[in-house]
């Protein structure tokens, strides 16, 4: 039989879905695309926003017309707060929680031969145990490898449905992540990326923050590889944890950090327990190691309160930092949360006007953050053709195109930085050069 697996929302989804995916190869199914006509189609879905609920349920009815026939099997974040809802929705016979993944092969056979329609989700008080997914012999992308380390969180910050949606914190034995990544540096793949629903928090569950301990023994393992830390939340590492981070050579210079506002006012409400100068002085440690270190970052536009002054602090704040990304959010009202039950909340209007204001910000800081690194030497890792050049990602987090062709594909490459190019920057292979800073 053919499955088909679509992912939304974030980077630990991705890893669930391959975790998904060789449970059901090694099942008997054959894996076929997304838009493939399958006899399964599972929809791994995230709740973060209303659109991403809205997209959940786009895709789910989208499944059902490739092939009317087919078994609708729903899991991820939108599954486990609204299962009702979603089991609503035509088609769909299966519903699985954040936690009951490792059963959807079982929940697929089982309604195949008996049709016995599944809704399985545990309550968030029962969210408390690392879920095994076994370890991961493979991912979709050749070259770069997800490795999820925790679930869960425990900041509940005020806007923030997701810690009800994935449970406490609870983190992966560190025996099974080496093993996982040291099977993926064997088979070849160039960048493990660290993951989870509040990477920082690793080893919080069990007395201590072990993010550092775990990625010292990440980096003494053989192989020419990097390592990128697909975020960490300031409500949780300070300047002087960064500091530690920083002796590590095969840790990428770049750190998603997320601010969520610019305002000191704003980030009280939002209970985020940090201050811009907080955040500051851990982009001030990072720059002052390397001054092109790449710094990406999440804000909300149009959380509820936010005056004209607020939201101008995080358009400061914006050009200050020189983020090389920023991902612009329209604050969206969950409910359940407390940010929900709040005065003051924002029009549509103003919401749309402050985030093209603050995207076009973005925009320009992340072009100077291009034309500072002009001459520099970076490892790119190349991944993909585009417009008959090879394009791949600096450690930093710049896109780079450069000529070349497949056969350079999965290689860490020495790429000098000749100048912008489209969304990312031009470069020129030099190979054997000295790698530079």
């Amino acid at each position: 039989m053919k499955v088909a697996f679509h992912t939304l929302g974030c980077k630990v989804n991705q890893y669930e879905t391959e975790a998904m995916k060789e449970q059901f190869a090694r099942g008997g199914y054959q894996i076929v695309g997304e838009d493939d006509f399958a006899d399964v189609y599972i929809v791994n879905t995230c709740t973060v926003t209303n659109m991403a609920d809205r997209k959940s349920r786009q895709f789910i009815r989208h499944a059902g017309k490739i092939n009317p026939e087919a078994l609708v099997a729903v899991t991820g974040c939108y599954a486990q707060m609204k299962p009702d809802e979603v089991s609503a929705i035509e088609g769909v016979e299966v519903v699985a929680g954040t936690d009951e993944k490792h059963h959807m092969l079982d929940f697929v056979n089982d309604y195949i031969s008996q049709h016995a329609a599944t809704i399985s989700i545990k309550p968030y008080d029962q969210l408390s145990e690392y879920e095994d997914l076994g370890v991961i012999d493979a991912m979709e992308s050749r070259t770069r490898a997800f490795i999820k380390i925790q679930e869960g969180c425990n900041r509940f910050c005020s806007y923030c449905i997701i810690p009800y949606a994935r449970g406490k914190v609870r983190s992966r034995d560190e025996g099974e992540i080496l093993r996982e990544v040291r099977g993926l540096v064997d088979k070849g793949y160039r960048e493990i990326v660290l993951t989870g629903i509040n990477t920082a928090l690793y080893g919080a569950d069990k007395g201590e923050l072990a993010i550092e301990p775990l990625i010292a023994r990440l980096n003494v393992i053989e192989g020419d590889f990097r390592i990128r830390l697909s975020s960490l939340e300031p409500t949780v590492i300070d300047a002087e944890f960064v500091k530690g981070l920083l002796g590590y050579e095969k840790l990428c210079h770049h750190l998603h950090l997320s601010i969520q506002s610019g305002s000191d006012r704003i980030l009280g409400f939002m209970d985020r327990h940090y201050t811009r100068e907080d955040y500051l002085e851990i982009v001030n440690v990072l720059r002052d190691f390397d001054p092109h270190y790449g710094i990406s970052t999440d804000i909300i536009v149009g959380f509820p309160g936010e005056t004209e002054d607020d939201f101008q602090d995080s358009v400061a704040m914006t050009r200050e930092t020189q983020f090389c990304k920023v991902h612009a959010f329209k604050y969206s009202m969950r409910s359940g949360t407390k940010a929900a039950e709040m005065g003051g909340q924002i029009s549509g209007e103003v919401k749309n006007q402050r985030s093209e204001e603050l995207i076009e910000v973005a925009e320009a800081t992340a072009e100077h953050f291009f034309d500072s690194s002009v001459g520099d030497t970076r490892r790119v890792l190349f991944e993909t053709c585009e417009d008959k050049m090879i394009t791949g990602y600096t450690d930093n987090y710049i896109k780079v195109y450069a000529e070349g062709d497949e056969t350079m594909f999965n290689e860490l490459c020495e790429v000098r930085l000749l100048k912008k190019y489209k969304d990312g920057m031009l470069g020129e292979i030099t190979h054997g050069q000295e790698r530079s800073r």
